[in-house]
């Protein structure tokens, strides 16, 4: 049974509408509030085959604002000035030998894994432990790389990864409840336009079929994605 908070949520939307980005959060911030800071979520539905390796769509992009959450940071690196310059930029935890053998026992209280492309060769026999869960370092998501410090400064300042599952769907998330509401939307904005630009050549047809804005607790919102020319 949906609770009290949601059929008054309910009431607030149009269900049978599709509202402008800024109209969307507009919508959403006259929601009733749940007791927590809820997490503010993008959803797409897109128009290809998963299966098909050449229409995957995956990518990171930094939100303006944030994401308003608390990124906790792995680097694997065998030592020296990779390793000290992750330290500098804040990594909540760095090492090699030690963090892979920590992993290998089932740790995996981190949010992102960065690792030099040299500490790869090891790291990729973490990927029974990391890949399931999403923590698997990646040169397409910016977090195997020489520069460890850059790449944790982008994940801590609230880079955010979007990447299409087995059912063609994207879920991103773009900030807090706290959020004003123009930060929400120049963050909204953001991932929006990065999903646009990641249509791969070989779909056909209508790429993003529909984008809705939703909070955890809260119906979603159907957003127009027509000004950011997905056809």
């Amino acid at each position: 049974m949906p609770s009290k908070r949601y059929k008054k949520a309910l009431e607030v939307v149009d269900s049978s509408k599709v509202y402008a980005l800024k109209g969307a959060v507009e919508v959403l911030a006259k929601f009733p509030k749940a007791k927590f800071n809820e997490t503010i979520d993008l959803a797409f539905k897109l128009g290809v085959d998963p299966k098909q390796s050449d229409q995957m769509v995956r990518g990171t992009v930094p939100l303006p604002h944030g994401s308003g959450k608390v990124v906790r940071v792995l680097v694997f690196a065998r030592g020296g000035d990779a390793a000290d310059a992750a330290r500098a930029a804040g990594a909540e935890y760095v090492g090699f030998d030690d963090m892979i053998k920590k992993c290998q026992e089932g740790w995996t209280d981190f949010d992102v894994a960065v690792a030099t492309p040299e500490a790869m060769g090891e790291v990729r026999k973490l990927g029974k432990v990391l890949g399931p869960r999403g923590l698997m370092p990646n040169p397409k998501t910016g977090t195997v790389t020489e520069d460890t410090a850059k790449a944790v400064r982008e994940v801590k300042a609230g880079r955010v990864e979007y990447k299409i599952d087995k059912a063609g769907n994207i879920h991103v998330p773009v900030g807090k409840a706290s959020f004003t509401p123009i930060q929400l939307e120049e963050n909204a904005r953001s991932v929006i336009e990065a999903v646009a630009k990641a249509r791969p050549h070989s779909v056909k047809g209508t790429y993003i079929q529909s984008c809705t804005l939703s909070a955890t607790m809260s119906p979603p919102v159907r957003v127009d994605i027509r000004e950011f020319a997905t056809h």
